[in-house]
């Protein structure tokens, strides 16, 4: 058997807004059908009680029509989040390489998100120069905007 990716899911509190952020600023395609989930299969695979949940799935950007896709999904009902930190245990962020952080910056901030911290520049011996900084969507989840340069 031959290993895939396939996604990551983000569960949104406005799956349509957070879906329209990424496409807006990360250049994400959505992939039809847009998902309708609801049953007793769906209780039975989430452990909730009348589980319902509506998203869709976007094709990230740089793999073609068969890459990866980023799951943005809303349940019926859900658990609060604890709010952006890079430090928390699990997963931290996604991260998007870009031609231009100083400029995705921007956009990323004029779609609703905001900087978590600042954007650096720094040398990392035997790899490159690295410009990248921690920004947040509308709805708190980290992503990573960054560029390579050769030393």
């Amino acid at each position: 058997m031959t290993t895939r990716y396939v996604h990551t899911n983000l569960v949104a509190e406005d799956w349509r807004l957070l879906a329209r952020f990424y496409i807006e600023v990360f250049d994400c395609v959505p992939v039809p059908p847009e998902r309708h989930l609801r049953g007793e299969w769906l209780d039975r695979a989430t452990s909730l009680e009348d589980a319902r949940i509506d998203g869709v799935h976007l094709r990230l950007p740089g793999y073609g029509e068969y890459g990866p896709t980023l799951e943005v999904f809303q349940y019926s009902t859900g658990e609060p989040g604890a709010g952006a930190v890079a430090n928390r245990k699990g997963f931290g962020h996604i991260a998007f390489s870009v031609c231009d952080v100083h400029a995705v910056a921007e956009r990323i901030v004029r779609h609703g998100g905001r900087l978590l911290g600042e954007i650096v520049t720094r040398e990392i011996p035997g790899a490159g120069i690295l410009t990248f900084a921690y920004a947040v969507d509308p709805e708190e989840n980290i992503v990573e905007i960054q560029s390579w340069q050769t030393a």
